[in-house]
């Protein structure tokens, strides 16, 4: 995996104006510790968070910079941050990072967890003094390992230098900070299903409301947000609402920048940070330096295996939220994948199906059962056993697993792929539909009732 955040038409150097997220990265890869990262200005906005705002004014800031979560939906987080109860009395709260980033074909978090440790940490503690949270976790994909381990050590650097724990920065303010590892499953990156993990719960998803504002892990308030989403806060406190909007290209209604990237076979597969609005040829051509010599693009996805597929000719989409969805999918993660010609796509969505079937939580019908119905279906199809009417009954399952038809999220994303596949590549799934027999051949021997 490579991190850089120019490409080879546009060496532009990082910086803290420009790169809020990057620009303390080492060169060489390496982990950015606690001396270092307070030399690059770390900790700062923690203690003007501390020092200078008051609880409400910190969520205001947010609120006003218009950040949203980077984990893929896209909530404002500053409005789920006053989704908070105001109630004084309420002296237990919770601040829940999501770290489980189990998406295919998407990495920005374990970067930032494995190389920026210290910033993860900072967004969480002026997030729980905005919050008033007491207590916080990092709930940790179980296969990274690395970034456990760098985190345990920047938590207990933290804790030694006054930054974690009691009375922090002589506040008065008191906050602990746990790293959680997960057991390995998609499901737990939605955030109900985390918190019945983190309680030691089947990670199933809960019923909402109640939302985990008001009822959240053991009962009692709670916040969840992404590492990404996080990692914003320090720079939006250090240099301000109307520094952040700026980093936005024009025409963007997503504020800030984003840490986006292209896999598959592409010159320079990468992940940089960028600001909202860059279009996705440029995403492709400028930074991941198109495709491979002997390879053509067929298709990309523009945020994760849970985004629709687009053509080479929606390139010109601006990388946001709406500008994706001008194009008929969505942003997600904001690492796309190139897929190239030689790729046939029933075998390619089969696979992905077979994934999204398997990390089912299997609690509600239409994904249970419809997510290993399309995998029957698209094997039959790929081993050119396709009956018809197949195509159909997949874009039936398309349409009943869709958005609002299942108790979370997770069969909607699963099958918007599906749907998109075979939009644009039908031929591909005819293809595997098996001639139909006009006659029925007659059986060998009479069957006699009774014989």
């Amino acid at each position: 995996m490579t991190l850089t955040s120019f490409g080879p038409a546009n060496r532009i150097k990082r910086s803290a104006e420009t790169h809020p997220l990057t620009w303390r990265l080492r060169d060489d890869g390496e982990a950015v510790w606690l001396d270092e990262y307070q030399a690059k200005n770390g900790y700062a906005a923690a203690r003007k968070a501390f020092a200078d705002m008051a609880q409400d004014d910190i969520v205001q800031t947010v609120k006003d910079s218009g950040l949203k979560g980077r984990g893929g939906a896209g909530f404002p987080t500053g409005v789920k941050w006053g989704l908070m109860p105001k109630d004084e009395s309420i002296n237990i709260r919770y601040l829940l990072c999501n770290a489980d980033e189990m998406e295919p074909n998407t990495w920005k978090d374990r970067m930032l967890m494995e190389q920026l440790p210290h910033l993860l940490i900072e967004g969480m503690l002026i997030s729980a003094r905005a919050l008033k949270t007491y207590r916080g976790y990092i709930f940790l994909r179980g296969e990274y390992t690395t970034a456990a381990k760098h985190l345990n050590r920047a938590v207990e650097e933290a804790k030694a230098a006054g930054l974690l724990g009691k009375n922090i920065l002589g506040s008065g303010f008191d906050f602990e900070l746990f790293v959680h590892t997960g057991a390995g499953r998609y499901i737990c990156g939605e955030e109900t299903a985390l918190i019945n993990s983190l309680e030691g719960r089947r990670a199933n998803p809960r019923s909402k409301p109640p939302f985990p504002a008001a009822v959240g892990v053991w009962g009692k308030p709670t916040c969840v947000n992404n590492v990404e989403t996080l990692c914003n806060v320090p720079a939006i406190i250090a240099d301000g609402v109307d520094w952040y909007k700026s980093l936005a290209r024009e025409g963007s209604e997503d504020m800030g920048t984003k840490l986006m990237g292209f896999s598959g076979k592409v010159k320079n597969p990468g992940l940089w940070e960028l600001p909202f609005g860059v279009t996705g040829r440029e995403l492709f051509e400028d930074y991941a330096g198109g495709m491979r010599d002997g390879y053509k693009l067929k298709c990309w996805q523009p945020g994760g295996a849970g985004t629709g597929f687009l053509l080479p000719e929606h390139l010109d989409a601006q990388m946001y939220a709406g500008g994706i969805a001008k194009v008929g999918t969505r942003m997600g993660t904001g690492l796309a994948m190139a897929v190239d010609d030689s790729v046939n796509m029933v075998s390619l969505l089969r696979n992905m199906e077979e994934f999204f079937a398997r990390e089912s939580c299997g609690f509600c019908t239409p994904c249970r059962d419809g997510l290993p119905w399309s995998v029957k279906l698209l094997r039959a199809i790929e081993n050119g056993e396709g009956q018809a009417g197949d195509i159909e009954t997949l874009l039936g399952l398309v349409g009943f697993l869709g958005p609002g038809k299942t108790f979370c999220a997770h069969a909607p994303g699963a099958v918007e792929p599906l749907g998109s596949a075979i939009k644009y590549f039908r031929p591909e799934f005819e293809a595997g539909i098996a001639p139909t027999r006009a006659v029925v051949p007659p059986l060998a021997k009479p069957i006699v009732v009774g014989a």
